[in-house]
């Protein structure tokens, strides 16, 4: 009786991926910087990420300490494939830096003295993206970057642009990803990654061993590594992440239960053990009622993450708009006519990031109220007695059926 009801729990509680997709992975480990210091852990990162995603099924191309000839050539063999591979995934370790909300991944021979030395010297983000989503439709594309470290070359890069620096942002900024597209990173908006104690930073870390857990979904996998890292760290990282699929992704499958079909042959049931199954069944049941009336914990996630987002642009609106006020009245007060077309220049790019802004903000808003329109409707679907996709179990020759908000009985 204990076998039976661990088989149904099993199947009830979780779900088997479907067949096998053809998966390929580009990962990327940059670490002896010939312009900045050296970082100790991305090769260590790139390597077991490697490993963990090989096991997992994944063709995987691994470049390790790329120079931007080398990254380009190594983006451009992994494009080349993409648009036969069913799941394409991007793991990235090193340096990272975001410019006027754009974000670049840095090779290790960039040498960033000018703001025009980023597009010469450095992979922006949004271009691996493109080739990840171009003839893919409906496919899979998981992003995850451990990029978010303390940057030197931000700094001189800062340095350079004068009052322009206002638009090099903190860490990474958060991307808006299209259908299908998954984005992870190593920490929230805007915050410094760090590298940790041990050889793998505490980030890629949780990812690789979280990732080797068979039957955990995506979602299950990145709640855990949130977890690790928030404790690994005294809560000074939160893994953060951007979700646009449209159905569970797993990087494991569940290995197969024992199914009700290949047990031995079952004695007649007694009374007694037909009223214990019962009583368990409706256990069972129960905990999916519950269970169903709970919000969509993707959905809620997605809710924290626009709300903190949000915040963060509404107190960068603020701070732009202190910048544009003080440059208005500079440039009145200021009689030299060069020093006039400075402000007048610095101006313009900071109106021209406030508009930017402003329209984060506003879709930021819509979308925070679709999100909240959608979990108040998820939670009170479920406490009506659900009408999220479940799961039905019918027990052969014991004559019991489970549904999702459905009923249970036995044979009498």
């Amino acid at each position: 009786m204990r076998a039976l009801f661990a088989a149904v729990l099993t199947l009830v509680l979780f779900a088997i991926p479907a067949a096998a997709e053809r998966r390929l992975a580009l990962v990327v480990g940059n670490a002896s910087y010939a312009h900045a210091t050296a970082l100790a852990n991305p090769l260590n990162d790139a390597r077991r990420i490697a490993s963990a995603l090989e096991r997992a099924g994944f063709e995987v191309m691994l470049g390790l300490d790329l120079t931007k000839s080398e990254f380009d050539r190594t983006a451009r063999d992994f494009a080349r494939k993409l648009s036969a591979a069913d799941v394409a995934l991007v793991f990235y370790a090193g340096h990272g830096l975001q410019v006027a909300g754009r974000n670049y991944l840095v090779p290790v021979d960039a040498r960033l003295e000018t703001e025009r030395d980023l597009e010469f010297e450095a992979v922006r983000l949004d271009f691996l993206l493109a080739q990840m989503e171009l003839d893919r439709e409906g496919k899979t594309s998981l992003v995850f970057l451990d990029a978010c470290r303390d940057n030197p070359l931000a700094r001189n890069l800062a340095r350079s642009m004068g009052t322009r620096s206002a638009s090099l942002g903190k860490g990474l900024a958060q991307v808006q990803s299209g259908v299908g597209t998954f984005i992870a990173y190593a920490t929230q908006p805007g915050n410094v990654a760090l590298d940790g104690a041990s050889a793998n930073s505490p980030f890629s870390e949780a990812l690789a061993r979280h990732a080797a857990e068979p039957g955990r979904s995506l979602n299950a996998v990145m709640i855990e590594v949130r977890k690790d890292v928030i404790k690994a760290t005294d809560g000074r990282q939160v893994p953060w992440d951007h979700s646009a699929l449209t159905g569970e992704f797993f990087f494991m499958k569940a290995s197969a239960p024992a199914t009700i079909a290949t047990m031995p042959p079952k004695p007649a049931q007694s009374a007694d053990e037909i009223a214990a199954l019962n009583a368990r069944l409706k256990q069972l049941e129960a905990e999916i009622a519950r269970r169903n009336a709970m919000p969509d914990p993707a959905q809620a996630l997605a809710l924290r993450q626009a709300e903190t987002r949000l915040a963060d642009l509404e107190r960068e609106q603020q701070r732009l708009r202190r910048q544009v006020f003080d440059l208005q009245k500079n440039s009145m007060r200021e009689k030299d006519q060069r020093a006039r077309m400075d402000i007048t220049r610095d101006l313009h790019a900071a109106l021209r990031e406030q508009g930017r802004v402003g329209r984060e903000i506003a879709a930021l808003r819509s979308e925070i109220e679709r999100l909240g329109a959608a979990t108040a409707a998820d939670g009170a679907a479920g406490a009506r007695g659900g009408s999220r996709p479940g799961v039905t179990v019918d027990l052969p020759g014991v004559g019991v059926r489970l549904g999702n908000g459905g009923r249970s009985r036995a044979a009498d």
